[in-house]
């Protein structure tokens, strides 16, 4: 039997984290959502009308179903994430934060130093943080003890679809954290969603891989079927890697052999 999902005390049978953005129109997020199966969605606080007036994205989520986790994408220091996640707060959306804080405009990597200052932050001030970074095993170690409720390794480069680039860290990261780890950016098909998985992941967090896809609502669908593909082969445990073949049928005790 598979447990579920625990981040921050709350628990999610959906292990498929699904964001907001670069959807063609709002009825299009709104099924894709459904037909993923998400009960977490992450919107950009920047994209928020925190006044009133516009068209409002929160208007298209079932908030009684589904679990809102804001995010600080946009931010590239420590004082600006921690200021949009005060902002998103004192809106009334949650203590529950996405933390994002980006160090170079090209690679969309995550600035490490400013990442972490910013989780010890937020989690002194009481929220429930879950954290963008990068691969590195050590770096995930750190952000743990600040007190992040989840660690979010890239799998690449945020929006590229370039999949898995590197499994051994993603699991050396599974391997050395308590707190859930959700991989988040890069994954662009099911088959990378399954991968992650595999590799020991907790969950998957997708945006641009179904959002930006021919056929978002279906795509949805094919990625929480390779969330669950992937899930239940970990659970199951791979054959062994082998040099040379093995056959599939018993070759002892056949008529004619000693």
């Amino acid at each position: 039997m598979d447990k579920k999902l625990i981040i921050a005390g709350r628990e999610f049978t959906s292990r498929l984290l699904v964001g907001t953005g670069k959807y063609p129109d709002m009825a299009t997020m709104q099924a894709a959502i459904a037909a993923s199966g998400t009960e977490i969605v992450t919107v950009a606080i920047r994209r928020l009308p925190l006044e009133g007036g516009g068209e409002n994205l929160l208007d298209f989520i079932d908030r009684g179903r589904i679990t809102l986790l804001p995010n600080t994408a946009g931010a590239t220091t420590a004082e600006e994430a921690v200021r949009l996640a005060k902002l998103g707060r004192a809106a009334g959306l949650s203590n529950f934060v996405k933390l994002e804080v980006i160090g170079d405009s090209q690679t969309l990597y995550p600035d490490p130093i400013d990442t972490l200052e910013a989780t010890r932050v937020l989690v002194r001030d009481g929220f429930d943080v879950l954290v963008y970074t990068s691969q590195d095993p050590i770096l995930a170690r750190r952000l743990e003890e600040a007190g992040a409720a989840a660690v979010m390794p890239y799998g690449s480069s945020i929006g590229s679809g370039q999949g898995i680039l590197d499994f051994t860290a993603v699991r050396m990261i599974v391997d050395r954290l308590s707190v859930p780890v959700v991989v988040d950016a890069g994954l662009g098909v099911p088959s990378d969603a399954a991968l992650a998985m595999e590799a020991g992941a907790d969950a998957c967090l997708i945006n641009t891989g179904i959002a930006c896809s021919r056929d978002p609502v279906q795509m949805a669908r094919a990625m929480r079927l390779g969330v669950e593909a992937g899930r239940k082969a970990y659970l199951a445990g791979r054959i062994p890697r082998r040099a040379y073949a093995s056959p599939s049928s018993p070759t002892e005790g056949l008529p004619g052999q000693a």
